[in-house]
């Protein structure tokens, strides 16, 4: 199959479904895939990723097709809270 029709036939929810397969080596209905349809979906998860993934994670094809990486820090900056404000008790000499 040509890379573009392919391209044209990966949905969104195809998408998620490759994704699905080549994380746990299993289909979302629970047939497990050879290694040989794993790689050919790994394959196809990578190029779909080349064409529409413009927000990039950690170790993924970004688009245009460049490898996406995102060191230590920046992966801890965007998983933290937005807000850093915390509740404080003030603990009274009553109440200790």
């Amino acid at each position: 199959m040509d890379a573009n029709k392919l391209l044209e036939a990966i949905t969104p929810e195809v998408y998620q479904r490759l994704t699905y397969a080549v994380e746990t080596g299993r289909w979302p209905e629970g047939q497990t895939l050879t290694q040989a349809q794993r790689d050919s979906c790994m394959q196809a998860v990578m190029l779909y990723q080349s064409k529409h993934n413009t927000e990039a994670q950690h170790m993924t094809i970004a688009a245009g097709g460049d490898i996406a990486f995102k060191s230590k820090s920046e992966l801890k900056r965007e998983f933290q809270p937005q807000s850093q404000d915390i509740a404080r008790f003030k603990v009274t000499e009553n109440e200790a």
